[in-house]
């Protein structure tokens, strides 16, 4: 180790940028939430906890899209029978 170390040409931020379509933000979620994305990626044998979030979310969103479309559907065709 040296005893001095010359830190004059160093910058601030993450060491690694994020891919592409990805953004680096800090999120506090519940221990239980954690713990149990973190068991998952476990049982499959390893991963990444954050992809498996990732993945998660997006699939409520597709859930979401998914309900909106068919209550649009639902009200349209109650509409044309009644």
């Amino acid at each position: 180790m040296k005893a001095e170390y010359d830190f004059s040409k160093a910058r601030r931020g993450a060491p690694v940028k994020p891919a592409p379509g990805k953004t680096r933000i800090t999120i506090r979620l519940d221990n239980e939430v954690l713990d149990w994305f973190r068991a998952r990626v476990n049982e499959a044998g390893g991963g990444n906890y954050q992809s498996l979030i990732n993945e998660a979310l997006k699939a409520h969103i597709g859930r979401q899209d998914i309900e909106k479309t068919l209550r649009r559907v639902i009200r349209e065709e109650l509409e044309r029978v009644a």
